[in-house]
């Protein structure tokens, strides 16, 4: 039984291994695909945030997690279908348990939190299946980020924590300070 289960992680480490930037795929192409990925990841953060920061200057952050618990996954479907490609916000402290990651995904928000952790650069994640590509791309916290993911009473306000409670009641996404991963980005599109 002990010897299945090393084997298995073995073949888990193998394949784990394998997906951070798949040695098969060509240096350009690798380069060309994470242009990709970070191109649909980068807008459509845009795309949230241009919105977000909107709401949160005209009607205060308590209004802009409404906002978010109405509108983040239509605007992230819109630009999935602008970008012909399946877009995902998951994280291992999920506010929404919808984005609660897999496995796999679990296993690259730990490898990009050692990399942050190490100072060293971060890179995408690429791999390529058949006629798909895989993209993993960390979501780091900033300043802004803290107003609704940093600590209870320092940077969220009692009112903002309340109506995330009421929103979230089993919100995990908080307790948060600048710089650390609070997910990925797992997007798949066509090669």
């Amino acid at each position: 039984m002990k010897s299945i289960h090393i084997l298995s992680l073995v073949v888990l480490f193998a394949l784990f291994s394998s997906c951070k930037n798949d040695k098969s795929i060509s240096e350009e192409k690798l380069a060309n695909y994470s242009e990709i990925g970070l191109h649909i990841a980068s807008t459509t953060k845009a795309e949230l945030e241009k919105h977000l920061i909107k709401t949160i200057q005209e009607k205060g952050t308590s209004e802009a997690l409404q906002f978010c618990y109405i509108n983040a996954y239509p605007i992230t479907d819109s630009m999935a279908t602008v970008h012909q490609a399946s877009i995902k916000r998951v994280s291992d402290r999920p506010r929404n348990p919808i984005n609660k990651a897999n496995k796999f995904e679990l296993e690259n928000i730990s490898y990009f939190k050692s990399i942050l952790a190490e100072g060293k650069e971060i890179k995408p994640i690429i791999a390529e299946k058949e006629n798909n590509i895989s993209f993993y791309y960390p979501i780091i916290t900033n300043n802004k980020c803290l107003q609704c993911h940093g600590t209870p009473s320092t940077e969220i306000k009692e009112s903002t924590l309340t109506k995330l409670l009421n929103l979230y009641p089993s919100d995990r996404a908080i307790g948060y300070t600048e710089n650390q991963v609070r997910g990925i980005w797992s997007i798949q599109f066509k090669k």
